[in-house]
């Protein structure tokens, strides 16, 4: 399961993806436009903006803003950068590999040849899904249509 603060991570991103070439957004609006608490917000943007998905410029008309396009930005990086590993077990994440304490001959284990599949099949969709691709699919099922 992913945390809520990489849930909120991505609906942030989708509505700045959604304004992106124009004027950076305040905080503010974004909080207010997806029901984020706003001081958990500026955590989860001043995280994104010190690892260059984010531009920010204080003062009048300041705000937040993407550093990239939105086809640029992909679901594994941001829940890379929010919650860490992607893997379900530490002993077949590729950026965070760490062996199971319990664990004898990994290279004979059935839990883990199962999971590094489990792992390849996931990792295929979330490096394929960029905040572009979220905000059209919105758009397929009708989100913000009266």
């Amino acid at each position: 399961m992913i945390s809520k603060k990489t849930k909120y991570a991505i609906k942030a991103l989708m509505v700045l993806g959604r304004n992106y070439g124009k004027e950076p957004m305040q905080i503010i609006k974004i909080a207010e436009e997806e029901r984020i608490p706003k001081k958990f917000l500026e955590q989860i943007l001043l995280e994104m903006r010190n690892a260059g998905i984010l531009y920010s410029k204080k003062g009048a008309g300041g705000g937040y803003s993407l550093n990239k396009a939105p086809e640029d930005i992909f679901l594994s990086q941001v829940m890379r950068l929010i919650d860490g590993p992607i893997a379900l077990l530490p002993c077949v994440s590729l950026n965070f590999y760490r062996s199971c304490d319990e664990c004898t001959e990994e290279h004979a284990c059935g839990i883990r040849d199962t999971f590094v599949d489990v792992r390849n099949a996931m990792l295929q969709i979330l490096n394929d899904t960029s905040i572009a691709s979220l905000i059209n699919k919105e758009k397929e099922l009708g989100f913000g249509l009266d």
